[in-house]
């Protein structure tokens, strides 16, 4: 069985695989053009973007907006024909103007999460750009459709349900990721295709579901193409590659990483996240470490009471020092054991998925 293409609106995805945002710095133009082309649908990291730019400290917002088009421009000239993306968070203060400079660069896709995306219809107005808001429950899913399609009489173009083993920044409290027995995935992917079925039969469009979070293999892939979804988001995975815009030391400390190594910890912003246990998580367990400058970059962070600024800890990280920086990753980064080109990742990932398919048929 050949695997489906993801069609999302106009866009058809000859693979059934996004690769996910991963910020600061890991999936920028590079990593994003290089998946496009092997005919999944590559996505820029919008998060602190332009920490590159000469006058990042002292003019975030300029600065980020001017890396944010920088990126798009330099992923379209690696892959003029293929399906590009950006992850920009709810969260980010300056969140409506990089949107419309994404807008203006003409990204076909807007992958929005960390918070729900709640006027992102009206800022995409006119344009040919499409929007997924990315959830963690069915009930979620169900109260953006219902919000997009009464205010704006717009219903999400594709939906991505994110689990509780994804890397970074998660969408479940710190007691439901450590319960027992464990968040049971599966049944909130149901769940979600159950809530959005009335809204797809009542307006007659299809609304893919997109499956992100521990999916590592092909037959992860197949699991949840049989079960309803329209594909499968992956980030972990892309870090370990060639193209992978992060620093060589951040890949290798995902290659060198231990299953006891991973682990929960505390963002400032409210949120749990899962890195890799280094000196950085260590020193985080002792105390505060004081906010030398605040970049004003999230919502949601108070520099007065902030454990640590987030925005410096993963700079350090994708720049080299992946000691004493924080490193997001995924449950499954443990199972990785060398670095590979996208196109061999995205031929093997292809390859078990139609196999598990044509097992489980």
């Amino acid at each position: 069985m050949t695997l489906p293409s993801l069609k999302i609106g106009n866009l058809v995805a000859r693979v059934p695989i996004i690769q996910g945002g991963m910020g600061i710095g890991v999936s920028l133009s590079k990593l994003a053009a290089a998946v496009a082309n092997e005919g999944g649908i590559g996505v820029i990291s919008a998060v602190q973007i332009g920490f590159r730019e000469n006058d990042f400290k002292i003019d975030n917002d300029a600065a980020n907006i001017r890396g944010l088009i920088k990126e798009i421009r330099r992923a379209r000239d690696l892959s003029p024909d293929g399906i590009l993306g950006v992850n920009i968070l709810a969260a980010v203060n300056n969140y409506k103007d990089m949107v419309k400079a994404a807008i203006k660069e003409k990204i076909d896709l807007i992958i929005s999460g960390a918070g729900l995306p709640k006027n992102l219809p009206e800022l995409i107005k006119g344009s040919k750009t499409k929007i997924a808001p990315i959830v963690s429950s069915g009930k979620a899913a169900s109260v953006i459709t219902k919000l997009w399609n009464r205010k704006y009489n717009y219903l999400p173009d594709a939906i991505i349900v994110e689990g509780p083993e994804a890397g970074g920044h998660l969408g479940f409290s710190l007691e439901q990721l450590t319960s027992i027995p464990k968040i049971d995935f599966y049944s909130i992917v149901q769940e979600v295709l159950t809530e959005i079925r009335p809204f797809e039969e009542k307006f007659k469009k299809k609304i893919p579901v997109i499956v992100a979070g521990g999916i590592f293999n092909g037959s992860d892939i197949a699991k949840y193409l049989k079960a309803g979804a329209a594909g499968v988001q992956i980030s972990t995975r892309f870090v370990a590659t060639e193209e992978c815009d992060a620093h060589i030391n951040f890949k290798k400390a995902y290659i060198a990483a231990n299953e006891k190594d991973i682990q929960i910890v505390k963002s400032p912003v409210g949120m749990p996240g899962r890195a890799i246990r280094n000196d950085f998580v260590k020193s985080l367990e002792k105390g505060k470490i004081p906010v030398e400058r605040c970049y004003n970059c999230l919502k949601p962070c108070n520099p007065a009471t902030t454990p640590y600024c987030i925005s410096n800890a993963l700079i350090r990280s994708v720049e080299g020092d992946a000691e004493n920086g924080l490193v997001f990753v995924g449950t499954n980064a443990y199972r990785m054991n060398k670095i590979v080109t996208v196109k061999e990742l995205m031929n093997e990932l292809v390859i078990e998925a139609e196999q598990a398919l044509n097992i489980s048929d």
